[in-house]
């Protein structure tokens, strides 16, 4: 197969792509994320044990919070088996990711049904909140603060599109993951290739359906291309950023076989989109601040999963 769209017609037009889109299963999460939750952890009157009776009513949530609590990435002494000790140890941010990713994959989940049922699927949710807990660290290391989770849902829904397309084409996405593609570049040309949009454009698309802000969707969607996302090339070099850094970190992919390291992303536009302004002392930092991240990376997602 063809690493290039060479064909002098896509398989499909935009218009039947876009109404397969527009047919696809809403997520429910995506509008109304852990809404209680979201309300006590942002409130600064508000107390663990509150928290944690939200928190209860979610037997999936506390589930993966004692898990995540108790993973070899914290090493406790003693098994914590205490919503509120657990959220004592985790601190707020990371009980907001937590709640977060949880709903979202359910989502996600029920997105893809039961095509492709075979597909790898925990390896793309285990890259997908990687992702988000990575985007979120690499902006703030460049400076940018978002006042709520915008920075860790780029990189949680980014590869969304995937998942869509599996819905609406499962026999082109059957073959673009039999393909063994190597790289990202290899992966956006098949998809191209086989359904005429790549899973950017499809992942956009329909956040965009579901009334997403561009700050969300804009980073979906020139992720693989930051200098074209606008405003929002920072957000979408950090997704892109944390993409190659997640893979660094020893996590599987979903659908690239090739390996990266660490100094394929120092050539990538996105490092210098984000630190190319920096001295090289503070490049140093922030590289010795990824490498803690990605370091830890793998146990935090072995507790979240």
């Amino acid at each position: 197969m063809s690493n290039t769209s060479t064909a002098s017609k896509q398989p499909y037009s935009d218009e039947f792509i876009a109404l397969k889109i527009e047919g696809a299963p809403r997520l429910a999460s995506l509008r109304s994320i852990g809404a209680a939750l979201n309300e006590l952890v942002y409130a600064e009157n508000s107390f663990t044990s509150q928290i944690a009776e939200v928190i209860r009513r979610d037997p999936s949530l506390t589930s993966r919070l004692l898990r995540l609590v108790n993973s070899v990435f914290f090493g406790l002494s003693q098994r914590v088996n205490n919503i509120e000790e657990a959220i004592f140890y985790l601190g707020l941010r990371q009980i907001r990711e937590l709640a977060l990713a949880t709903p979202i994959i359910e989502d996600f989940e029920r997105l893809h049904g039961s095509a492709l049922k075979n597909a790898p699927w925990q390896k793309l949710w285990r890259h997908s909140i990687g992702c988000g807990i990575l985007s979120r660290e690499i902006l703030s290391l460049s400076g940018l603060t978002f006042e709520d989770d915008t920075d860790y849902i780029i990189g949680l829904i980014h590869n969304v599109g995937k998942i869509v397309a599996a819905s609406i084409f499962p026999t082109a996405f059957g073959k673009i993951l039999a393909a063994n593609l190597a790289t990202e570049a290899e992966v956006l040309a098949c998809e191209t290739e086989l359904i005429g949009w790549d899973h950017a454009r499809i992942g956009a698309f329909y956040l965009e359906r579901h009334h997403l802000g561009p700050e969300i969707v804009q980073p979906v969607r020139w992720y693989n291309d930051p200098p074209s996302a606008g405003d929002f090339e920072k957000s979408a070099a950090a997704v892109q950023l944390a993409d190659f850094l997640v893979r660094i970190a020893g996590v599987e992919s979903f659908d690239i076989s090739g390996t990266v390291v660490e100094e394929d992303i120092y050539a990538l536009p996105s490092w210098n989109i984000l630190f190319g302004k920096k001295n090289e002392i503070e490049a140093e930092a922030v590289k010795e601040s990824i490498r803690t991240s990605i370091n830890r990376l793998p146990g935090v997602l072995k507790g979240m999963l």
